[in-house]
């Protein structure tokens, strides 16, 4: 990977804090004209550090109300049965981040879903179908203090 120097940096962080910045705006806040700045945003996306540009959604705003961090273990740890597990739930749609853990449990997973119900339902029609499962344990956010932070660069 590329090393980064300090306009890398301070691209990296004005982009994070807003992916919408013309490459002109960006360009005057990294202190850079616009084709320098154009060249080196393209070489940050093909050495990897980009990955892309999204939109960050009111979570509330869309009716999810209910966020659910989700701890799996499961039955047993062959590849057939973790990389089932995994395929599966990469194509569950209200698991928003799922993460291999060290520790007591196999994942952990993030998720969104419209209410209690919401999440009832979640579990009988989308989780309890997921083969390879030996134990789940759910606890329920009750308010982000720090959400979706920039990543620092060192």
């Amino acid at each position: 990977m590329k090393a980064l120097d300090r306009i890398d940096r301070k691209i990296l962080m004005a982009l994070q804090a807003d992916g919408r910045l013309t490459n002109q705006a960006l360009a005057d806040l990294v202190g850079l004209s616009p084709s320098p700045c154009l060249k080196r945003v393209r070489s940050l996306e093909e050495a990897g550090y980009i990955r892309a540009y999204t939109a960050e959604l009111d979570r509330k705003a869309c009716g999810l109300s209910v966020t659910a961090f989700v701890r799996i273990r499961l039955k047993d740890h062959s590849t057939a049965t973790v990389a089932l597990f995994e395929q599966k739930i990469a194509a569950i749609d209200e698991v928003i981040e799922c993460h291999l853990m060290s520790g007591g449990e196999d994942y952990l997973l993030e998720v969104v879903v419209a209410g209690h119900d919401g999440y009832e339902r979640f579990m009988r029609e989308q989780l309890h179908g997921v083969p390879g499962i030996g134990a789940i344990e759910t606890n329920f956010s009750i308010s982000a203090i720090k959400h979706r932070s920039p990543c620092p660069i060192p």
